[in-house]
């Protein structure tokens, strides 16, 4: 806020600069001009000049009036005769000043009319001029290179206006483009974020309750039989249920961290996490051998990931093979990180369910696609399921 009012401040400063340096042009040019002088006394001049250059000294507080006060004092200095022959279209550069903030900060509709009605009034005055107040000036001393005739006035005039529209047109236009850009990125940016989020909850609720609704199918089918396997599956749909709020916790506070430092570097799971999720898989009935081979510590951001594409694999495992054996291999060189889940879809002599082809692969596939991965899924020949998945990377755990 402080920076923008010094820059805005520092503008009002340039216009009045920009003013006094063209009311001394003016008041200049009406003292010594290159046609027939003005019959107003030569002192006039000074005052004349600071009327007419006013307008830009204030012309971003009020465009539109300025530039309705620029034309007019100009446009009345020319019809008074208090400005000189050959020298009316300098006392029409104020205008030109005026409109180009006009039509940078107003819409096309009003900066258009501005355009029409100052080339109007300009057009106007100088036939005013010199018909009615330039036959009775004294002619000058010495003649002009170029004489003076309205149509070179009218003619400099309507291009010095144009040119200002023009360009004050084209610095809207640039800055508009540059808003909705950045609105585009935003929302973009909001977007991603909430797909990840999304990616996030689906990894650590597809993967909790499918282990919660395998413990609590095996409690209800040996609840008579066998109480000591009931607590046991109770134990762990608790532990379950307990860690799932903390991670369900921790993604819910991402939305509202607002960029508070403390919330936004909370723990995430990671690669030293890997042996909890073979335990959860293990509980479940699934027989998991579990390798880790890691040269280098993984960027956050990659171990995340790495830990998701596991998760998301043992779930299915869990949801559509178990009981059954699995093998994990992970390996991490420190330019990629390479994971294999294989299953061998045994179910021991169960019927398999099906395989899933929706969320679970999708969220698979685009963590892999972040960073330009490969990844594959698909049934073994010999039986079972195969994941794996490739994630190069640098050391900053962006894509490689």
């Amino acid at each position: 806020m402080e920076w923008t009012g010094r820059r805005l401040g520092g503008r009002v400063v340039a216009d009045a600069v920009v003013a006094a340096i063209m009311a001394l042009l003016i008041g200049y040019a009406i003292v010594d001009p290159p046609g027939a002088s003005s019959w107003w006394p030569a002192w006039s001049a000074w005052p004349v000049a600071a009327v007419v250059s006013f307008p830009v000294a204030v012309r971003r507080r009020r465009p539109r009036a300025m530039l309705a006060v620029a034309c007019t004092t100009a446009g009345l200095a020319a019809v008074a005769g208090a400005v000189a022959a050959g020298a009316i279209w300098l006392s029409f550069v104020p205008t030109v000043l005026v409109l180009y903030v006009v039509a940078a900060t107003t819409s096309v509709a009003w900066s258009v009319a501005g355009l029409a009605a100052c080339a109007s009034a300009a057009v106007t005055a100088v036939l005013i001029f010199y018909e009615r107040v330039f036959p009775g000036l004294a002619p000058a001393a010495e003649p002009s290179e170029v004489p003076p005739a309205w149509p070179i006035e009218i003619g400099v005039i309507c291009v010095l206006l144009v040119a200002g529209w023009a360009i004050g047109t084209a610095v809207r236009w640039k800055r508009d483009t540059t808003a909705r850009l950045v609105r585009h990125l935003a929302e973009a940016a909001v977007a991603d974020e909430r797909r990840r989020i999304a990616r996030e909850l689906h990894d650590v609720i597809g993967h909790s309750m499918s282990l919660i609704a395998v413990k609590a199918t095996v409690a209800n089918h040996v609840a008579e039989a066998r109480p000591q396997e009931v607590r046991a599956a109770l134990a762990v749909i608790e532990q379950t249920s307990r860690s799932t709020l903390t991670e369900i916790h921790r993604v819910l506070d991402l939305l509202r961290s607002d960029g508070d430092p403390q919330q936004a570097h909370m723990p995430v799971p990671g690669m030293a996490d890997l042996p909890e999720l073979a335990a959860h898989a293990r509980s479940a009935g699934v027989e998991v051998d579990l390798t880790v081979r890691e040269e280098a510590a993984l960027p956050p951001a990659v171990a995340v990931s790495v830990y998701r594409i596991v998760q998301q694999a043992l779930t299915n495992v869990i949801t559509h093979a178990a009981p059954t054996r699995c093998s994990v291999a992970v390996d991490a060189d420190g330019r990629e990180a390479v994971i294999e889940v294989v299953d061998d879809g045994s179910r021991h002599g169960r019927p398999p369910r099906a395989r899933p082809g929706g969320h679970g692969l999708i969220g698979m596939r685009e963590r892999v696609k972040m960073y330009g991965g490969t990844f594959h899924a698909g049934r073994r020949p010999e039986g079972g399921f195969r994941v794996s998945a490739r994630l190069p990377y640098d050391p900053r755990g962006t894509k490689a």
